[in-house]
């Protein structure tokens, strides 16, 4: 896994200097979610891993599964990958480019995980204090899991903000045991 996020990120970040320069963000997300879901799909995978397949008829047959939701270079990228036999990075490649578009637009992805559903008030008012501590806009993506008991638990990256009645115990357990 760490060898194919490794192979993707000079794709990712290639893929994002040239969206940058030609102010094209949400398209190249949009292309390379089609070429991620396109490469998804079994048949596709099966030709990806057969060696007889040549790498001209393999891209023909990428890009049509993509009809029209690549443009030029989206279809040179294509042909790259096919070429460099990279094809399998593409979910890595996606996901590094949008980290980065995240970054450049300053958005920072939540998981809210919650006991209970959270109305839609609740969540904006979670999100405006989140987007507060964090000094940045917050894409929050709400998950529910009756396991906390009461309370949600976040998650921004790398940092975990649990205040769920399960965390809590748990912390308390930790401390009776010491």
């Amino acid at each position: 896994m760490a060898e194919e996020i490794t192979i993707a990120r000079p794709y990712a970040e290639a893929v994002f200097k040239l969206a940058k320069e030609k102010n094209a963000l949400s398209s190249w997300s949009d292309m390379l979610n089609a070429l991620t879901e396109a490469t998804s799909i079994e048949q596709i995978r099966t030709l990806i891993s057969d060696p007889g397949i040549p790498a001209n008829k393999l891209a023909e047959i990428i890009l049509e599964v993509c009809e029209n939701k690549l443009d030029s270079e989206g279809r040179n990228l294509v042909n790259l990958l096919v070429e460099n036999n990279r094809l399998d990075v593409l979910p890595q490649l996606s996901a590094l480019y949008e980290q980065l578009k995240a970054q450049f637009e300053e958005i920072l992805e939540a998981n809210i995980i919650s006991a209970y559903a959270i109305s839609d008030s609740q969540l904006e008012k979670l999100v405006s204090v989140l987007e507060n501590k964090f000094k940045c806009k917050i894409k929050a993506k709400v998950n529910i899991d009756p396991e906390l008991i009461g309370g949600v638990k976040i998650v921004i990256g790398d940092e975990v903000i649990d205040s769920s009645v399960r965390g809590k115990l748990e912390t308390m357990s930790v401390a009776l045991k010491s």
